[in-house]
């Protein structure tokens, strides 16, 4: 049960990682929400702005400023939080690899192998509120945004929704906590106590009692 549940965790774990790797490096936080009389298809995402023209589909892309040039506090703010959780999430995928049950790395000592999951579930935890945040504060700037335009009638030319990449960061981080509560949680209750509770020493050997060291005294007398 406790290999089955690792297992389970890991693979969770790694598909919500390349999910988060993936919403980080694509540009399509924000997609136009327009009409379908656009004849393009614009994307912006954390590092550029692409443009797909919808009838001969050539895409072009133009790559912000900078890291160090002044951005919109949604895009600093998104960039540094999700690559937080990327770090931490492949941190907490190599740690529980090597604790894995079938890994042979610390076979001997089952003990510290369940204190990496534990570890591993802790770091997966930390990275997916860190994603949960980056992603849900991206989206909620986006529709706050738009409804304020619509709400004071401004249209621009063209208004945004949040996009593919946003929801799968959303995906990514809710799939870490998900493995984060199987590797903490489910794990430590499935785990028999006795793997958990440290080996018994075989009683050690008494000196003479004293009934044997009252016969000597008797025997020599």
């Amino acid at each position: 049960m406790s290999a089955a549940l690792q297992m389970t965790a890991f693979g969770l774990a790694l598909l919500s990682t390349l999910f988060l790797l993936l919403a980080t490096c694509t540009d399509c936080w924000m997609v136009n929400a327009d009409d379908s009389l656009e004849v393009s298809h614009k994307c912006r995402g954390l590092w550029r702005e692409c443009v797909t023209n919808m009838q001969d589909g050539v895409r072009t892309c133009d790559q912000y400023d900078s890291i160090l040039a002044d951005h919109p506090v949604k895009i600093v703010v998104t960039r540094t939080l999700l690559i937080s959780a990327d770090l931490l999430a492949g941190l907490a995928l190599a740690t529980l690899l090597l604790g894995l049950d079938c890994i042979k790395f610390l076979k001997e000592d089952p003990r510290v192998k369940l204190k990496m999951c534990y570890g591993a579930g802790v770091t997966l935890g930390i990275g997916s509120i860190l994603g949960l945040v980056g992603s849900v504060w991206y989206a909620v700037d986006v529709y706050v945004e738009r409804a304020t335009l619509v709400s004071r009638n401004i249209f621009l030319g063209v208004h945004y929704d949040f996009g593919w990449s946003c929801w799968l960061g959303m995906a990514g981080s809710t799939g870490c906590f998900a493995a984060s509560v199987l590797l903490t949680c489910c794990l430590c209750t499935c785990t028999e106590p006795g793997s958990r509770q440290p080996p018994q020493r075989p009683p050690q050997p008494r000196g003479p009692s004293a009934t044997s060291k009252m016969y000597a005294v008797a025997s020599r007398v």
